[in-house]
């Protein structure tokens, strides 16, 4: 038994994290209830390209990236319900989920899309979980893997 818990790791063709922590950790209260933490998660493909980004170059060789949060959301929603099924043996779901902080890079562009992918996992406000969303410069990861 590890002193913190139980990691999950998804299965390799699974994006893996950029340093060394677990897709989630699973810990059990002194009541018996059990509690699942699940680390950052992003719409990252296990090779490395992003749901949601694609790239493009123009005839004099630039490279730009059209991002569309909507797809971007679908995918993180996605991988964090497999995570949630696989880490607890489907013993649990994105109906248990408790608290979420959303980070954007662009609010202003980003906030409504991300929504609208939101409320078709969770359409009724009383069952959503609580949520902070917050505007962030940058993500691990970020857009150095396009160039």
């Amino acid at each position: 038994m590890h002193p913190n818990g139980v990691p999950y790791l998804r299965p390799a063709g699974n994006a893996q994290g950029l340093a060394n922590y677990p897709h989630a950790r699973t810990v059990t209260a002194g009541h018996g209830a059990s509690y699942i933490h699940i680390s950052g998660t992003s719409s990252r493909r296990g090779d490395g390209s992003f749901v949601g980004a694609e790239r493009s170059h123009d005839p004099n060789g630039n490279t730009s990236l059209k991002l569309d949060i909507r797809l971007q959301t679908e995918a993180v929603l996605k991988n964090i319900a497999a995570i949630i099924d696989c880490a607890t043996g489907g013993k649990a779901g994105m109906q248990n989920v408790v608290e979420v902080t959303v980070f954007l890079t662009n609010m202003k562009d980003d906030y409504a899309g991300m929504n609208e992918e939101w409320n078709k996992v969770w359409p009724d406000r009383t069952m959503a979980p609580a949520r902070t969303t917050v505007e962030v410069r940058a993500l691990p990861g970020g857009k150095s893997w396009w160039r």
